[in-house]
């Protein structure tokens, strides 16, 4: 029987791909492998892997490249990603080498998953890539995206635009597919809790009014700071701003392992404990999160899940700085430089906008109506993909780089 990998290394990464993961277990043409690797498996990020067994998906290994316990640098400076990356190559290269899966699925960005690709490639397995083709131009994210767009040969877009530049990077038409956002499918298809089962469940009075913070640090930050400088002197500006609204309760989810994260973390810790109006934790997961988003007044920070989920879900999103440059944006999303008045004035455009749409339900369903990420049947598209593609007896790799036809004789 053939086989699929799918793998997964960070908590929002595990809560997009969770709806294709279930169809994928489902499926009986094939094996389906969960592999859970990075942040899944540290306890600074929660030990979110508690997630993954509490939803009853099998996991088939676990491969550890991280060394956040004994490693004083964790996973937070440059060189530290490197390791990761390192032993990334190494471990799923053993794998690889011992299971030759037919298929490899990955999503997004993140530095470990160019380096489990780059080893699927020297062991010529084909790889499947979700949201190839977006552009954040204020991350290495952009250059590790496109990286794994080259090296995959099936390509799930999330809009048409996105599609488009992947052609435009010289694949091949017929092997890119739209097929929208698995994040707008999990907000159409999970159960998501009440205000009160989500007060009982995060210990926070969901009952008045708050915000959703994820910030992460800008991996490409101009100026003379370094990544981890940058970082904090940015989130002194959002606790700062957050301080001006002791009428808005805050719930801060931690920041992920980039080169900047540790510092965000520490300084949340420190900073938090002792503010009325804040409550930090390390992760949610997928269903508290969406559930949290849906009933908050907005969304602040620089997470993608202010440019897709919460668009989706009708709640509006306050846009840091310009790590998300160049996605596609609702009309709901409203951008700011990374400065106390500038996160104070974007606040209060949102609380404006979010009493509009409290009170107009036509509104609200305009902008859920307008988002760009897809209607929320990605993972059912993605299969009828697969399965015509894992009919086949070997995928041929040596694929052409595919000219614009507008380009082919200049």
């Amino acid at each position: 029987m053939k086989k699929i990998s799918v793998v997964t290394a960070t908590r929002a990464e595990y809560g997009i791909l969770k709806p294709l993961i279930r169809r994928l277990l489902a499926c009986d043409q094939w094996e389906t492998q969960v592999i859970v690797t990075g942040t899944h498996l540290e306890a600074a990020f929660g030990n979110t892997v508690q997630e993954i067994e509490g939803d009853d998906v099998p996991i088939y290994r676990r491969i550890p490249i991280l060394n956040t316990e004994n490693d004083a640098s964790g996973v937070d400076d440059a060189y530290a990603v490197t390791l990761a990356m390192a032993a990334a190559l190494r471990g799923f290269g053993a794998y690889f080498r011992e299971e030759q899966p037919d298929l490899l699925i990955i999503l997004g960005d993140r530095t470990e998953m160019l380096a489990i690709a780059a080893a699927a490639m020297n062991a010529q397995i084909p790889i499947a890539h979700l949201h190839g083709g977006e552009l954040t131009q204020g991350a290495v994210d952009d250059c590790v995206r496109h990286a794994l767009t080259k090296m995959s040969y099936l390509h799930f877009a999330s809009a048409d635009v996105y599609r488009e530049r992947i052609i435009q990077m010289g694949e091949d038409p017929s092997r890119v597919y739209n097929v929208g956002a698995l994040g707008v499918e999990n907000i159409m298809n999970e159960k998501l809790m009440t205000p009160q089962e989500l007060a009982a469940s995060v210990d926070f009075p969901a009952d008045q009014p708050y915000a959703v913070v994820t910030f992460h640090p800008v991996t490409l930050e101009q100026g003379t700071c370094p990544q981890q400088e940058a970082a904090v002197r940015q989130m002194h500006e959002l606790l700062d701003a957050m301080r001006a609204r002791p009428d808005l309760f805050f719930l801060i989810t931690k920041a992920n392992s980039d080169a900047g994260g540790r510092q965000i973390n520490e300084l949340l810790e420190g900073e938090t404990a002792d503010e009325p109006n804040m409550k930090l934790v390390a992760s949610l997961g997928m269903k508290r999160y969406l559930s949290a988003v849906k009933h908050a007044q907005f969304v602040l920070g620089n997470s993608s899940s202010g440019i897709i989920e919460a668009p989706a879900l009708g709640v509006p999103t306050v846009n840091i700085g310009d790590r998300q440059q160049g996605r596609i944006m609702a009309k709901s999303v409203i951008g700011c430089e990374p400065e106390r008045s500038a996160m104070i004035a974007a606040m209060d455009q949102a609380l404006r906008l979010s009493e509009r749409i409290r009170v107009d339900q036509q509104l609200r369903e305009r902008l859920r109506v307008e988002n760009p990420y897809g209607d929320g049947h990605t993972s059912e598209k993605i299969m009828a993909v697969l399965e015509k593609y894992m009919k086949l007896d070997r995928i041929d790799l040596k694929k052409k780089f595919y000219d614009l036809p507008d380009l082919q004789h200049q």
